[in-house]
């Protein structure tokens, strides 16, 4: 359950670099924004590394607004899912039942948004650019104690590759995406339940 709950601390330290293809030049908050308001669904494989060094994959899928599903590998490795203004955290491994909490608690509400605004005041705490990619830390301002998402894109065209999610214990976890498609359909049932796996 720690390691399905770690993803929800969304630390991006964006330090995953692989192609001098990437390099461009800084994005601007208006650009990004318009490109996370442009993506209405989109899927990816994904890395986690959690906050005790341990890596889990899976497959990610994202429905905006407020719809996004990680399922991990495995035959028992659970899911996370969000929607319906929840988030549910399913462990088959534990004895307990999903773990259900406000989407607005985590970090995740922000690139979920109806509208994404990271122009808002107190909202961005970091903007930079290690000479490859565009590094993006926000918060929700009027709850920063819910923590904190650091977004790392890079650019020609525009592109999510990493995040990393600092919860508001301290805790850190990095998710590093592989080849984002976007545009498919999405059916509404991936983001209706905790368990199982996807059609």
């Amino acid at each position: 359950m720690k390691k399905l709950l770690s993803v929800l601390a969304l630390g991006v330290t964006a330090t995953f670099i692989t192609s001098a293809a990437w390099a461009s030049e800084k994005l601007s908050l208006a650009e990004i924004s318009a490109y996370l308001n442009d993506m209405k669904t989109a899927t990816a494989g994904f890395t986690q590394i959690n906050d005790d060094g341990s890596l889990s994959t899976g497959k990610l899928y994202l429905h905006r607004p407020g719809r996004m599903r990680f399922e991990y590998d495995g035959d028992a490795a659970g899911t996370v899912v969000a929607g319906a203004g929840a988030v549910r955290v399913h462990d088959p491994k534990s004895n307990q039942p999903p773990e259900t909490f406000p989407l607005r608690r985590t970090p995740l509400s922000i690139i979920l948004a109806k509208q994404v605004n990271l122009d808002r005041a107190n909202m961005v705490v970091g903007h930079g650019f290690d000479g490859t990619s565009t590094v993006v830390q926000a918060q929700d301002p009027e709850n920063p104690d819910y923590g904190s998402i650091e977004l790392m894109f890079t650019a020609d065209p525009v592109e999510l590759r990493k995040w990393v999610v600092h919860d508001g214990a301290g805790g850190k976890t990095t998710v590093i995406l592989g080849t984002l498609e976007t545009g498919m359909r999405l059916p509404s049932t991936l983001f209706s339940g905790g368990g199982g796996n996807s059609p």
